[in-house]
């Protein structure tokens, strides 16, 4: 009688018998970004930053396949070079947009 029970939970079929195959969902390739300044790369940001509209360290991440202490470090290199000008200080979060002739 106790090899009979024992027996039964093995071969009943229904919810018990199928597991639910969870999705592994999908991997985001980890980003390669520079993490070293190089003249190629220096040049770029000193020509293209200056003509966005709107710069952050997210959009210079983005735009430009920098890490964060890099775009952090250009920003304030061009804002004391006065090629940008900040319009928002939050917190850690800096805004800057374009200098103009007719703002300073």
């Amino acid at each position: 009688m106790a090899k009979a029970k024992a027996a039964a939970p093995t071969s009943s079929g229904g919810k018990a018998a199928k597991k639910k195959k969870w999705s592994k969902g999908k991997v985001k390739d980890k980003a390669q970004h520079a993490v070293a300044v190089d003249k190629v790369l220096y040049d770029r940001i000193m020509k293209d930053v200056p003509t966005f509209r709107m710069i952050s360290q997210s959009i210079l991440i983005d735009r430009l396949k920098i890490n964060g202490s890099l775009a952090r470090r250009a920003i304030q290199h061009l804002e004391k070079e006065g090629q940008i000008k900040r319009i928002v200080h939050h917190s850690r979060q800096l805004i800057y947009t374009r200098a103009t002739a007719s703002s300073d």
